[in-house]
């Protein structure tokens, strides 16, 4: 028996509650891990509380991440003792996840946890800094450096803007974060900003082009957001794309693509090659300051996931949350 979160949707209605749960109802999978410790991301939010169909299998354990160490394997790449991490391929969704003591998967999803980290760091950068580091390749590879300009990050004080703030900083580029939250002025300060922009000016309709002042953008907002850090690009800059919380609309033009030579670019975590997967988690190793990660995150025990998905959801929770599932 182990500790999980259990979301359940019946005739009685949507429910998510800590329970004990037997070992025996765990999905199909080669490798079975102890996990020690998840995370609550923005789609755990949904899940959780159901205001999106995020989950789309019942029963199902929350979780779209985890660190741990093996317990059992049939995978030719793992055995007993050997510690892990797993970011996205559907677990949370459509295969039980992280916010567990114990998670059975696919090998092939998992990669070495890097040497650099501990299992809790691991998770306080989680698939939000995973994310954010392929957001920062994906600038990279499109020739995007520090001596062109600006780069904007959006929803900075949440998981994904932080850490791409936190790299982006420390890689020497000149960061810039837009936020509907001002009280996190100080904190934002202490990861690299050097600028702060309220939201709000980027979250109405805008013009098909704006000013050019970014050469590069991590944005996690989409709609009008995104459709105005597309329009104040400089020319052949860059946005990478990898988030919808103000909706999944793009009320935009094509005028910065066919005009200014615009690029945007999508970045996807949950299916992201294993190759890449790797490469993201090296750069992480070296690029981020782990002293940062006690600044980003906090910790919280497995139940406490439960109450404050709502308020992830209402963007009241700053920085990356932690869950140690043996708590």
């Amino acid at each position: 028996m182990f500790k999980g979160i259990l979301i359940e949707k019946d005739e009685s209605g949507y429910r998510a509650a800590v329970q004990d749960l037997d070992e025996a109802l765990l999905p199909e999978g080669d490798v079975t891990v102890r996990v020690s410790h998840s995370t609550l991301n923005y789609k755990d939010g949904l899940a959780i509380t159901g205001q999106a169909p995020v989950v789309r299998r019942f029963p199902m354990v929350p979780g779209i991440d985890f660190a741990g160490v093996v317990e059992s394997s049939t995978h030719p790449a793992y055995r007993p003792g050997d510690a892990v991490v797993l970011n996205g391929w559907g677990v949370g969704e459509v295969h039980w996840g992280g916010l567990a003591q114990t998670a059975r998967v696919n090998g092939d999803w998992l990669v070495p946890l890097p040497q650099a980290f501990s299992a809790q760091q691991a998770m306080a950068i989680g698939t939000a800094g995973y994310t954010a580091m392929l957001c920062v390749l994906a600038l990279e590879r499109h020739g995007v450096t520090p001596g062109q300009g600006e780069i904007l990050v959006t929803g900075a004080a949440g998981g994904v803007g932080s850490v791409a703030v936190a790299v982006l900083a420390k890689l020497g580029y000149t960061v810039v974060a837009a936020t509907g939250r001002p009280g996190d002025a100080a904190y934002l300060k202490t990861l690299g900003v050097r600028e702060i922009i309220e939201r709000s000016v980027l979250a109405s309709p805008g013009k098909p082009l704006g000013k050019e002042r970014w050469a590069g953008a991590v944005d996690v907002v989409g709609s009008h957001v995104l459709a105005n850090v597309c329009a104040g690009m400089k020319y052949r800059g860059v946005v990478t794309a990898c988030g919808l919380a103000a909706g999944m609309d793009f009320p935009a033009s094509v005028a910065p693509f066919i005009l200014r030579g615009v690029t945007l670019a999508g970045i996807d975590s949950v299916m992201c090659p294993r190759a890449e997967r790797l490469v993201a988690w090296q750069r992480l190793a070296s690029d981020l300051d782990i002293a940062r990660l006690g600044t980003i995150s906090r910790e919280i025990g497995l139940a406490e996931a439960i109450p404050l998905a709502a308020g992830l959801l209402r963007g009241e929770v700053r920085g990356r949350v932690v869950v140690d599932v043996n708590r």
